[in-house]
């Protein structure tokens, strides 16, 4: 029996015709297409049962009964890979293989029972796909007695069936059966003949470098673009950082080494990069994650992956393969992934207010689409676990408008339900699908019937992200949606960001911004950790700022004590200089109110009180120098240099201390504060000029009116 690897890669595309798949043939005459094991036929029998396209009961050419066949469900992945290939490649020529099996009589002159029916057109696809070629069975291989039923029929027939062929072929004016097939269709199989793989890197257990580098050593080469190349190469994508780029035939070696095996790189559909990444660059450090509707495991991976260097939890809801995928956990502890919890309700189901999506910020809404932008429907179906119902639309090319318009009120009804969440700051809405009903008319409405009813912040729509687009892909999207159009190098994608208007009340922390502008990949190599212990220290300084404005009784207290021993001390120095020099008033106004008097400002909320006592001497530094003050307002105390300033008059209300009241004169102090640096001044006043001589009354009358201010 052929292994599943020796299969797949010696077989062509099953959707290309005989003419462009099944023509090489090998020296000695073999066909490169053996056939696929019993098993297979079995399987792909089933799955095009449940697909297949009903006709009206007047055009029904042949019967198909409700009796599946019974096959094993412990096959290889690769088995079940092959299987739908072949039910879907069945189910585009349905048709022409039901007018084949009238022609050549099989029917209705075979007695073969109805529920073999299925079976027969799977088997027949094969068939004509191997030129009518007589299938090689390796001795190993376990026979089903069904399926040799129908073989033996076939090749019973196989000159009738040939000539139905080539006669269904002239009909259509067509060079082979693949041209028969609609337009869509065919450019659907094109592209997917060179759709390149793309895988994304695990960062929890490897890095990029890394990968890089292990890529290199197994002989690929890293290149800037992988389309129209066979030799092992890989590139970078455009968008996402951190996914990688294959030509699609090498898929079976690398799935073979140890990056893939160990969970280091994993194929994934770069529709879903996209998304995660869109609610990755919208996120702060502390906030939460909900996912709708994800069917493969492997985005909640990398949403979680993308997320763990922060205390975000990502939750998970209307998760279609939980079913089929028993054990989720086992996966996210080989993967890493640690912050994930699956929500068991409908998405729908599940309230804004419930109390364990309250630190949500981002959802994330991956609704069911018609996915008629994906060209390979096959491996998007495996992966991302969506309902084979898929193919059926594919196959001729597009959707009913009665099934587009259920799956367009889905989509509103989901994304008007994610918009209550009042909590939430954003949601991203994306889709594979090219049809507009799903995509743009959808948001709009959701946008244009939001509830007035919730006091929150209305959504609007904004911008694709900087990580994912380039300035100049910015300003070329008019109406703010990432598009991604089906081509040969990536399928068909469709992003839109809702985010709330920003409360004009609203603060954002400084953490955020940093988170903001780290997501965005705007400080490579600066750690945010730092950020919140000075944002402590911040709200620390804050709570003891008051407690500092109700000292201010204590500081004068001090200062009057302070002006006490300064007094004694001048006036014993006093005596040894001479006292009869006359002071020049015009000297006071020049030295002792420079242009911060002239030009006073206003006294601050919280000034820093400083004071300096001079003589009625000749200005000279002076001998003692003390600082009194209120802590700044700041997160951080200043230390500033002793300066001599002149205050205004000081009355001091000490009326119980007569001895301190005798000793200080009436003399004049200033002091001025304001944004600009102190002035260090000398100004002679004319209080205590000796010992016993009295202070003088007569200041001059511009030093008055310029005190008022200060009072």
């Amino acid at each position: 029996m052929l292994s599943p690897t020796t299969a797949l890669s010696r077989r062509a595309s099953p959707g290309l015709s005989p003419d462009a798949a099944g023509s090489d043939r090998s020296s000695a005459g073999v066909p490169e297409k053996p056939g696929y094991p019993d098993s297979v036929y079995v399987r792909a029998a089933n799955i095009f049962q449940g697909i297949r396209t009903e006709k009206a009961p007047d055009k029904v050419l042949i019967k198909y009964g409700n009796q599946p066949l019974p096959s094993s469900e412990s096959e290889d992945e690769s088995w079940r890979r092959l299987s739908y290939e072949l039910a879907f490649s069945a189910l585009k020529y349905q048709d022409i293989l039901e007018t084949m099996l009238i022609d050549s009589y099989i029917f209705p002159s075979t007695t073969i029972p109805d529920h073999l029916n299925s079976l027969i057109i799977v088997m027949l696809y094969d068939f004509q796909d191997r030129k009518f070629q007589t299938r090689v069975l390796p001795d190993n291989e376990e026979s089903i007695s069904e399926v040799q039923e129908v073989e033996n029929l076939l090749n019973s027939f196989k000159v009738k069936l040939a000539a139905a062929l080539a006669r269904c072929r002239i009909k259509h004016d067509a060079l082979s059966i693949y041209h028969i097939l609609p337009e869509t269709v065919r450019k659907q199989e094109l592209r997917a003949s060179t759709l390149p793989l793309y895988a994304w890197i695990n960062t929890c257990k490897i890095s990029p470098e890394d990968v890089y580098d292990n890529l290199k050593r197994k002989g690929y080469i890293q290149v800037k673009s992988v389309l129209h190349v066979d030799d092992k190469v890989f590139a970078v994508d455009q968008h996402c950082y951190d996914v990688l780029i294959f030509p699609s035939h090498h898929k079976n070696d690398l799935i073979n080494t140890d990056l893939f095996k160990d969970y280091k790189l994993v194929f994934q559909d770069k529709s879903r990069s996209l998304a995660v990444h869109s609610v990755k660059a919208l996120l702060n450090m502390d906030d939460d994650i909900l996912m709708v509707n994800t069917g493969s495991w492997y985005t909640v991976a990398h949403m979680a992956i993308l997320t763990h260097n922060n205390t975000s939890k990502v939750f998970v809801c209307g998760v279609r393969a939980q079913a089929k995928d028993p054990d989720s956990k086992k996966l996210f502890a080989k993967m890493g992934c640690k912050n994930i919890e699956i929500l068991r309700e409908a998405f729908t189901n599940i309230e804004s207010k419930d109390h364990r999506l309250q630190k949500v910020k981002v959802i994330l809404l991956l609704p069911r689409c018609s996915g008629l932008g994906v060209s390979n429907p096959v491996e998007f179906i495996l992966n991302e676990h969506e309902d084979t119902g898929l193919l059926k639309d594919l196959s001729q090319g597009g959707t009913s408008e009665e099934k587009l318009h259920v799956l367009a009120q889905q989509q509103y009804e989901q994304l008007v339900h994610a918009m209550r969440f009042t909590k939430a700051q954003a949601v991203v809405y994306c889709t594979c699908s090219v049809y507009p009903e799903e995509n743009e008319a959808v948001v709009k409405k959701a946008l244009d019937f939001q509830d007035p009813g919730i006091k929150v912040q209305p959504y609007r729509l904004s911008p694709p992200v900087l990580p994912l687009c380039s300035l100049k892909e910015i300003h070329l999207s008019t109406d703010k949606f990432f598009r991604m159009e089906p081509s040969e190098i990536t399928n068909g994608c469709f992003i839109s960001i809702l985010t709330r208007e920003r409360d004009p009340s609203e603060t954002v922390s400084v953490k955020d911004v940093l988170a903001r502008a780290a997501a965005k990949g705007l400080l490579d190599g600066i750690e945010l950790g730092k950020s919140a212990k000075k944002e402590k220290k911040k709200k620390k300084s804050k709570m003891l700022l008051p407690k500092a404005s109700m000292t201010e009784n204590g500081v004068q207290l001090k200062i009057a004590e302070f002006l006490s021993r300064e007094t004694k001390a001048n006036a014993n120095r006093s005596e040894m200089v001479a006292t009869k020099t006359p002071l020049p008033q015009k000297g006071a106004a020049q030295v002792g109110v420079p242009s911060q008097i002239r030009k006073p400002g206003k006294p601050a909320p919280n000034p820093l009180v400083a004071t300096s006592v001079r003589n009625t001497g000749p200005c000279r530094p002076c001998e003692r120098h003390t600082n009194f003050g209120r802590p700044r307002p700041e997160d951080r105390m200043v230390a500033l240099k002793p300066v001599e300033i002149v205050l205004p008059p000081v009355f001091l209300p000490f009326p119980s201390s007569p001895g301190i009241k005798s000793q200080i004169p009436s003399q004049h102090l200033f002091f001025r504060t304001g944004p600009k640096p102190l002035v260090s001044t000398c100004l002679p006043t004319p209080s205590v000029c000796r010992r016993g001589e009295k202070p003088k009354e007569n200041v001059p009358s511009s030093l008055n009116r310029r005190l008022r201010p200060w009072l």
